[in-house]
């Protein structure tokens, strides 16, 4: 059986191209097995995973109980806010305090970059990363990837757009790494404030007119404005950055061509994308929620295959 190159999941940027086809392949799997009438299979019936997260999160941490649940999986569900952390306990001890459970893979989202890569290098456990801070969330980028070969019948080649606060963006990141690995052309597009200074070393490109990105792209991803990972303003006002990078119906209809619309969520509806786009027939939104869990799924099943 063919196997990832790697042990954990911390970041698109330790993954080569193979992995993420085997993933996708993977997920195609799955997918099927989520939409018949019995919804589970056995894969993973001896294996536990615990679930920490030390931050926020509705859907990531839904989707990935409910793929562990799909395979079998026994779960612990782990909050930080609730935990001895809020005691002073440090991250090793938490967690080894968990893997002494007989734990035998971790999905943690936290709010310090690295601390996934750090933790892999102190537990024995396999590691998935569920969002690290502003770096990356892999499993966001790998189902926002899927879902565009999905609709467009592959990923090479086309031209993706991501618009919005890169700057605050583990999204972004992980996104720009796993759509450049297999072969996109990738922009970004945002206020000024909001683009890191070295962006293009990505091999991406700035694009500061959001109609002049749409109309060269293929796909534009947009991102909401991370307000809880700002200490001050990076632009005047909501409504001077929905009218330069919101889009609505009528930027849509101006275009003269169809293009795919997507969103990690969560939406603010109105300030980066209005209702008549987010649920109209050239968003994609709901189909990226349904592969997340196909997704997960795929990685938790190819990591938990290498595990002795």
């Amino acid at each position: 059986m063919p196997a990832l190159s790697v042990r954990h999941l911390l970041g698109i940027k330790y993954l080569n191209e193979q992995d993420i086809q085997l993933i996708f392949e993977t997920a195609d799997q799955f997918k099927e097995v989520i939409n018949r009438s019995i919804k589970k299979v056995p894969s993973l019936r001896d294996i536990t995973i615990a679930n920490i997260f030390f931050e926020n999160s509705t859907r990531t941490k839904l989707s990935f109980e409910l793929a562990e649940k799909r395979l079998s999986a026994d779960v612990l569900n782990f909050s930080a806010s609730q935990s001895s952390v809020k005691k002073g306990e440090t991250l090793i001890d938490t967690v080894n305090n968990i893997l002494s459970m007989k734990v035998d893979m971790v999905v943690m989202r936290h709010p310090n970059p690295g601390a996934g890569i750090f933790l892999s290098k102190h537990v024995k456990a396999s590691i998935i990363n569920a969002g690290d801070g502003a770096h990356e969330h892999p499993t966001q980028a790998l189902l926002d990837s899927y879902s565009i070969r999905e609709k467009l019948g592959d990923v090479a080649g086309k031209k993706v757009i991501i618009v919005g606060d890169i700057l605050h963006s583990r999204v972004a990141l992980s996104n720009i790494f796993a759509l450049k690995l297999q072969g996109a052309k990738v922009k970004v597009c945002g206020p000024k404030t909001l683009i890191p200074k070295h962006i293009e070393s990505l091999g991406v490109e700035v694009e500061p007119d959001l109609r002049k990105a749409l109309a060269w792209c293929d796909v534009a991803n947009m991102l909401r404005v991370q307000n809880e990972r700002m200490e001050m303003s990076y632009f005047p006002t909501t409504r001077e950055y929905t009218q330069q990078y919101g889009i609505n119906k009528e930027i849509l209809e101006s275009l003269d061509k169809e293009i795919v619309i997507m969103h990690p969520g969560p939406i603010n509806r109105g300030v980066e994308i209005t209702s008549d786009v987010a649920d109209s027939s050239q968003s994609i939104i709901l189909h990226q929620v349904e592969n997340g869990v196909a997704i997960r799924m795929a990685v938790i099943y190819l990591l938990a295959s290498q595990l002795n």
